[in-house]
């Protein structure tokens, strides 16, 4: 895990990463400007319960990767996950909070994660442990009104405008933040290396 200190801002950006594309960089990097962060996590998972089955390069490959494209020095490339074993992104927060008493956590996603994130495991577990950003994606904009956390949770949406603070508020509590999107997409990615290689 980064080394932090009590009152930071850190962000937690998980993902599967596979691969890391300028799209995940501009969500991190919109993130830090926004909440006014000191540290970012990008935190590369050993694999995405939702997507067993997927191929999926190796760890070290997507750490190597991820790297290469988050190269701002507040953005720290992490796989603590596979170290601690463990899965699923509620037990990652619970680990998170419980070895890093006084820090201010948000967990930042991209919008096309905001659709399916009630079948998250223990995903209102998740909106109330720790204040969450969403990050505009594109095709992903109507998340806002239209997932079920949006409308489980509606009462706890912080206005957009008010994103800065949002790392001072006891959770429940989420803002979803506009911006430049990035129309690439890891599967997208995926898929025109498997064409390249035909």
């Amino acid at each position: 895990m980064p080394h932090v200190e009590k009152g930071m801002r850190v962000g937690l950006f998980g993902g599967s990463f596979n691969p890391p594309h300028a799209g995940h960089a501009l969500v991190a990097e919109i993130a830090l400007r926004t909440l006014g962060l000191d540290q970012l996590w990008w935190m590369v998972t050993p694999g995405n319960p939702l997507k067993a089955g997927k191929s999926l390069a190796p760890l070290g490959e997507r750490i190597r990767h991820s790297e290469e494209i988050a190269t701002e020095p507040r953005i720290k490339v992490t796989a603590f996950e596979a170290r601690y074993k463990v899965r699923y992104t509620a037990d990652t927060i619970k680990l998170v909070l419980a070895r890093n008493p006084g820090v201010d956590f948000i967990w930042i996603m991209g919008a096309d994660n905001l659709a399916q994130f009630h079948r998250w495991q223990n995903w209102q577990e998740i909106v109330r442990s720790v204040p969450i950003a969403v990050i505009d994606r594109p095709g992903s904009t109507l998340a806002l009104i239209s997932s079920k956390m949006a409308k489980t949770f509606g009462h706890a949406r912080l206005n957009e405008r008010d994103a800065a603070a949002l790392a001072r508020y006891k959770p429940p509590i989420w803002t979803f933040i506009h911006g430049p999107r990035s129309s690439l997409s890891s599967t997208a990615l995926r898929n025109e290396g498997s064409a390249s290689q035909l």
